[in-house]
């Protein structure tokens, strides 16, 4: 049973709850979610002392580590969204969840996963500064730059769709796609809005993260010691991990969505592995 809200003029029919399908029919699938479990507990553990360290210890209160604490406490923020939910969803069988509740939920989920995008373009300009202006590294990298940064660094039109057919969400938890297809009225606008967030999370920061180590490349060039060239180009290699385990499953899972077009569990599946193990491997490289 739903609900109207008028704005402008113009009604929209609120549905009381969704429905989330995600995982159906796939045998032995509680182990799954028993692992899930464990990636959450390492995940909240191993960001939680990385926080601690960064926290307790004085000497790395610097501009670099402020980014590795922002990652660190995006990852955690973005786990405790989504791991404890899709337990409570799948495990426990709670697929019914509230109209606002999923908002929030949805909101939350590609927040953390923005804003894990954007600090790691941070931490190619953070590199990039470093290595190719070293002497000015310490007056343009400062702390309230970082942090300014930081905090520049999207949900709202949901709102405005009407939902007067199917609920169900073909998804393991509320995302923004499969539920703004279950609108009855133009969605023209939130198809528009997706492909600007896929834009400004998947696509612009690795060309710009490309873009400060084709810059960082060309600096170290100019290093005439072999040893110092490997020296800097050992400071990236955590940063480059970072940047491969983050984007390469974003991009795999949009290549999934429209392979596996009728498999909604092998995308469910692998976007699921994709979200969540990544922030695992975050705290452990650093």
């Amino acid at each position: 049973m739903g609900k109207a809200a008028t704005l402008s003029n113009a009604t929209f029919v609120r549905p009381a709850k969704f429905y989330i399908s995600g995982f159906s029919d796939i045998p032995h699938v509680k182990y799954f979610y028993v692992f899930l479990c464990f990636v959450y507990i390492m995940t909240v553990l191993g960001n939680g002392l990385l926080l601690s360290v960064i926290y307790l210890d004085k000497t790395l209160h610097t501009p670099k580590y402020m980014i590795v604490f922002n990652l660190a406490l995006t990852d955690l923020c973005g786990s405790t969204a989504l791991i404890p939910k899709v337990l409570d969803t799948f495990l426990f069988d709670n697929r019914y969840i509230v109209y606002e509740a999923c908002l929030s939920y949805m909101f939350f989920v590609w927040l953390s996963t923005s804003v894990q995008s954007w600090t790691l373009v941070i931490m190619a300009y953070d590199r990039f500064i470093a290595i190719c202006f070293p002497l000015r590294y310490h007056s343009i990298v400062t702390k309230p730059a970082i942090a300014a940064i930081l905090i520049a660094c999207l949900a709202g039109l949901l709102d405005r769709l009407s939902f007067c057919g199917s609920l169900v969400i073909q998804s393991f938890f509320c995302d923004h796609g499969p539920i703004y297809r279950l609108a009855c009225n133009d969605n023209s606008l939130n198809f528009i809005m997706a492909k600007v967030g896929i834009t400004l999370i998947i696509c612009i920061p690795p060309v710009l993260i490309a873009f400060t180590y084709i810059c960082i490349g060309k600096a170290l060039s100019r290093i005439a010691s072999r040893e110092e060239r490997v020296k800097a180009l050992k400071t990236c290699t955590s940063h480059l991990i970072l940047v491969a385990i983050f984007f390469l499953p974003l991009l795999g899972t949009n290549i999934a969505v429209q392979v596996f077009v009728s498999s909604c569990n092998i995308v469910n599946f692998y976007s699921c592995i994709a979200c969540d193990v990544k922030q695992l491997f975050h705290c452990v490289l650093f």
